[in-house]
């Protein structure tokens, strides 16, 4: 979020792991407590560009029309229309594994595997075929019941020491149909016993305690996505689960708080490098002290939230809502508005106190011996507000719009 656009590519920060990050943090600390301001900023624009491509690879596997290049697809917050989408079809349409980008979070790869029953491949020598030690978890789907050859693959995953999630997909169709056939249709109930019969089916084959959720590629906010979402992201490391969930799509309260939650987290760094550039502006890096860099932070809230066009018209296209009714809800100019650096000086001169971030360097400069002492703490606490009140802004908005694509009033 401190580069300025999205150019990098996660393969020149492989390095990107949970030592490398704790590494940076501690250099970070070490270069304030010297006062070494340009290492200072180097260093917290080192650490906020190596969060943003932290590598996340995802597996998902299961039979020939069972749903996996859906499931694909709604990851990464697209349509199966959209000319980005994986190929979607009753047949097999994988026959080797292919890797899907995240179309706004390109660390985030998710990756189509050929079904196990679809090689000729016992379960090992299946998972070394696909590049097994790449993928942080794998997801086994199936649109019916799972057989023995998913549990052959979970138990040689769970063997190598990499977590697995059972995956039951069209469930849309399965409530159709049951509410088709039941005289007295009760949605709890049927997809209780639904759950309960993929779990013992597990179980009879020899998985001890297999978590299964139950989702629709259709209507992710229906049914366990949420939830699937959630566990995948808890159970993650520490370094990748932000990762994971700024890509996440907005699909449930749940989601929007954690987004907001991680991404208040990286908001004393932003504000560490402006006031330090604020009160002594280094060669080579006065970009901080811009409006500039306010406009590509909130630039950074509004995509993560789903709120940039391209992901409001396909919503939009998903949730058979107009686009002007989602639009309608948003409250925030930061949501309505292309972010400019104009929008930003003028939502912050709408407060006195956020009217210092404008003002702090130029005031401040002619007072060399006070200068940094008032003008740091002064640049630190308004930008922090500031960033504060814009990513608000944002997550109420997030949240209105999901709700009015359900259908709620807001």
């Amino acid at each position: 979020m401190f580069s300025l656009h999205h150019q990098h590519q996660a393969s020149r920060f492989s390095r990107s792991t949970m030592g490398d990050l704790t590494d940076l943090k501690s250099e970070i600390k070490d270069a304030l407590e010297s006062n070494n301001t340009a290492l200072a900023v180097e260093k917290i624009q080192k650490y906020l560009e190596e969060q943003k491509v932290v590598p996340v690879n995802i597996a998902i596997t299961g039979e020939s029309g069972s749903g996996k290049s859906t499931l694909v697809n709604a990851f990464r917050g697209i349509d199966n229309r959209d000319e980005r989408a994986a190929p979607t079809g009753c047949v097999e349409t994988t026959t080797e594994v292919t890797s899907y980008s995240h179309p706004k979070h390109p660390n985030v790869t998710i990756s189509d595997l050929p079904g196990i029953g679809t090689t000729n491949f016992p379960a090992a020598r299946y998972l070394e075929h696909v590049g097994f030690e790449k993928f942080d978890f794998f997801i086994i789907v199936s649109s019916d019941r799972f057989r023995e050859n998913d549990v052959k693959l979970a138990t040689e995953i769970q063997r190598m020491g990499k977590k697995f999630y059972f995956v039951r997909t069209k469930i849309d169709d399965n409530m159709r149909a049951e509410q088709r056939t039941q005289r007295d249709f009760d949605e709890k109930q049927t997809l209780q016993r639904i759950r309960n019969d993929c779990i013992q089916g597990l179980q009879k084959l020899g998985i001890e305690s297999p978590k299964v959720f139950l989702v629709s590629g259709f209507d992710l906010h229906l049914y366990d996505f949420s939830s699937l979402q959630q566990t995948l992201a808890s159970e993650l490391p520490a370094h990748k689960r932000d990762a994971l969930v700024y890509a996440m799509p907005s699909i449930s309260e749940e989601i929007i708080n954690a987004k907001k939650t991680a991404l208040q987290g990286l908001i004393q760094y932003h504000a560490t490098a402006i006031a330090l550039v604020a009160a002594i502006p280094v060669p080579g890096l006065s970009v901080y002290t811009d409006l500039a860099i306010l406009v590509n932070i909130v630039q950074d809230y509004k995509v993560t939230f789903g709120l940039d066009d391209d992901a409001i018209k396909n919503l939009a296209l998903s949730a058979s809502v107009s686009l002007d009714d989602l639009r309608a809800v948003m409250k925030s100019r930061l949501s309505k508005e292309e972010i400019s650096t104009e929008v930003i000086r003028q939502l912050l001169s709408q407060s006195a106190e956020n009217v210092a971030v404008l003002t702090i360097q130029g005031i401040f400069s002619f007072i060399p011996l006070i200068g940094m002492a008032v003008t740091m703490p002064l640049a630190h606490k308004h930008t922090t507000n500031a960033l504060y009140t814009f990513l608000d802004m944002l997550a109420d908005d997030a949240q209105r719009v999901f709700k009015r694509a359900l259908g709620v009033k807001v």
